[in-house]
């Protein structure tokens, strides 16, 4: 990881954590970490945290180990994936309701949605905060979900 990477993913670290206290009066890990060692504790948490940017057709530009495997990508991959194609096109419509709801809202809880990985496989995520990644100068610079609860879908016949 090169200085710029790590820049960036301390102050989105940073982003992360600050607008889900804010939003949600929680913490995102232990409180306490800063910088290298809060970048460290979400990357590497047993739950799954992922963001993206406010671009037009948003791009994944975070996901943590967890999130990763899920997927079942790379970081280079993964920060490369339109957001919306994380669902299966059956479910994109459900996806981007949620989404304007997060909007809106600033956050929602209990979130439940069937996500598929890089190999095709499906999974239910359940409990999921999803919440505005929102500055200290007020300004929106995206989305992001956590959550620890998800289980595998078996395909008919499998």
């Amino acid at each position: 990881m090169n200085i710029h990477e790590n820049s960036f993913l301390n102050t989105h670290s940073q982003l992360l954590a600050e607008s889900f206290r804010r939003l949600t009066g929680k913490d995102l890990a232990d409180p306490g970490p800063i910088g290298d060692e809060l970048t460290e504790a979400l990357f590497e948490a047993p739950f799954a945290l992922v963001s993206h940017g406010t671009e037009g057709d948003p791009i994944f530009n975070y996901g943590n180990r967890t999130a990763l495997t899920l997927f079942e990508m790379t970081w280079e991959e993964f920060t490369r994936l339109p957001s919306r194609l994380s669902t299966e096109p059956v479910h994109r419509d459900e996806r981007q309701r949620l989404m304007d709801e997060v909007t809106r809202k600033g956050f929602i809880s209990n979130y439940q949605g069937i996500r598929i990985s890089r190999n095709g496989r499906r999974f239910m995520i359940d409990r999921a905060v999803v919440w505005n990644l929102v500055d200290g100068k007020r300004v929106l610079r995206g989305q992001a979900a956590v959550f620890s609860d998800w289980r595998y879908i078996e395909e008919p016949g499998t």
